[in-house]
């Protein structure tokens, strides 16, 4: 909470409805990047779910990554806008590292 203070995508901001998503996860993580900030998003439950199960990513630029994978009808009614470029802002350098481990191990670029 100290680098994120809200959920990128819905804007909630109150610490009792968030959840710490990690970008690289737990299991891949070394415990110097298990604890490290930068590895962390604030993230309400949903939006966490599609985020650690690979169904929506960011890019550096900030850019919401929606899988090819993921029902889009679901995803609207979740709230997140399906059409167009969504962007939730910039990134420090290391998000962006943990954000492009994200993309390249979790993000699901074809169906299982």
């Amino acid at each position: 909470m100290r680098i994120e203070t809200h959920c990128r995508i819905t804007g909630v901001d109150n610490p009792s409805y968030l959840l710490a998503s990690h970008c690289k996860p737990w299991r891949d993580s070394s415990n110097e990047e298990r604890l490290n900030g930068e590895n962390g998003l604030p993230l309400t439950p949903s939006i966490d779910l599609l985020f650690d199960r690979g169904f929506i990513g960011f890019e550096d630029s900030g850019n919401l990554i929606i899988s090819p994978v993921a029902h889009k009808p679901s995803l609207q009614r979740m709230g997140l806008e399906t059409k167009g470029t969504t962007n939730v802002g910039t990134f420090t350098d290391g998000q962006r590292q943990f954000l492009e481990f994200h993309r390249n191990a979790i993000l699901l670029r074809v169906a299982r």
